[in-house]
């Protein structure tokens, strides 16, 4: 339980902190002056800053010394993060060195570096994986691929069949089929086909278990078989260019399926047909987190990649409160040539974040009461009771 929290905790931490970084170099490129980039929460445990050509640590929540560099900070709430950003909400629009002096196109850019960030975030970490050797289907795989710990895995469960009968699932890796290990999909349907009518007992691993199962091939349809789709799968490994461009693909892929589904969500909303997406809030994403890391550091890693990604896609959105209704009020101030006012803007911002707290709130209500007893069960077997 322990390892899943610092888990959940320091993928949040890599992900917030690319992002806030995206602001923060952006904003100092075009010269705007950042005051704080913190990690965490407030209040401040510690920061640093520098002062008259020395670094020192300031303890607690006291202010820069106007003029002075800014604070890199750690906070007491190790989640999320921030950077402060001189004239953010509008104000000091007449200094130089404020947000609410530049012109809204480096604004919006600034915004905007946040979300890019974490694609980017997203396309490096999958090039790694793929670099390393990534969990993937082997079949139609171009030259100079490197693949390893080829296996066979279950991709489908056809209902009434001997396979559902024997309670295989979506996932399982056959691993022998009566005593005879399987490396590939034809091998494991020669075996199945020569044994029609027959009880065969099959090897299976599931969730890093070992599960033996006694199955009859019998006649479906035109085949014979018990009634499961397979598919090769194996660690794949690709050159770094070749890597790249699968982070590439993939990313793009992901980045189409979100957006489908939010369409999908929206349609919903105005009386469309239901979808079948689940939202998991900070406890459903730690939850996740310990599964993903439970089957291998690979899989954390793919998984801090759609994380990372998901962020961008819902920061992006135009709704107060995220980066993308920020850009969307200054293009439309932009557009009919006045600003709308800070008042307006300021008060749009608080209303959407109270909505946007009000949903976390209710989607980690579900978590709990998805989760709740798995966790409670842990934790009563880590203090022996």
């Amino acid at each position: 339980m322990l390892i899943t929290i610092v888990l959940f905790l320091l993928v949040l931490s890599l992900l917030v902190f690319v992002h806030e970084l995206g602001h923060f170099l952006t904003a100092r490129f075009f010269g705007v002056k950042c005051e704080e980039f913190g990690m965490g929460i407030p209040p401040r445990g510690v920061g640093l800053q520098k002062h008259q050509g020395k670094w020192r640590l300031i303890w607690g929540n006291r202010e820069n010394v106007p003029g002075e560099s800014i604070i890199y900070s750690l906070n007491w709430i190790p989640i999320g993060g921030f950077v402060k950003i001189k004239g953010e909400n509008g104000e000091m629009e007449n200094e130089t060195d404020s947000f609410g002096y530049k012109p809204v196109w480096q604004r919006n850019l600034i915004l905007a570096a946040g979300v890019t960030m974490n694609v980017l975030l997203t396309i490096v970490l999958l090039m790694i994986g793929f670099a390393i050797g990534m969990p993937s289907s082997t079949s139609n795989l171009e030259g100079g691929i490197i693949v390893s710990k080829q296996q066979v895995q279950i991709a489908q469960v056809i209902e009434k069949s001997p396979a559902q009968a024997a309670d295989l699932r979506v996932g399982d890796i056959v691993l022998q089929v009566d005593g005879q290990e399987i490396n590939n999909s034809e091998q494991l349907r020669t075996i199945v086909i020569a044994k029609e009518n027959q009880a065969v007992n099959f090897v299976i691993e599931r969730s890093n278990d070992q599960i033996e199962k006694t199955i009859t091939p019998i006649k479906i349809g035109e085949n014979i078989g018990v009634g499961v789709a397979i598919a090769d799968l194996g660690t794949v490994r690709y050159p770094i260019h070749l890597a790249l461009w699968q982070a590439l693909k993939a990313t793009w892929g992901w980045f189409m399926m979100m957006i489908l589904a939010i369409v999908a969500l929206v349609k919903q909303l105005f009386g469309g047909p239901g979808v079948g997406v689940e939202f998991a809030g900070p406890v459903g994403i730690a939850v996740l987190t310990g599964q993903a890391a439970k089957l291998g550091w690979v899989y954390l890693l793919q998984f801090a990649a759609l994380l990372s990604l998901n962020l961008a896609i819902i920061n992006i959105l135009p709704f107060p409160a995220l980066d993308g209704g920020r850009i969307l009020f200054l293009t439309i101030g932009k557009v009919r040539g006045k600003m709308i006012s800070s008042k307006w803007e300021n008060a749009s911002h608080n209303i959407g974040f109270i909505l946007l707290m009000v949903l976390i709130l209710f989607i980690t209500y579900r978590d709990l009461v998805k989760y709740g007893a798995k966790i409670l069960s842990v934790l009563m077997r880590a203090v022996g009771l």
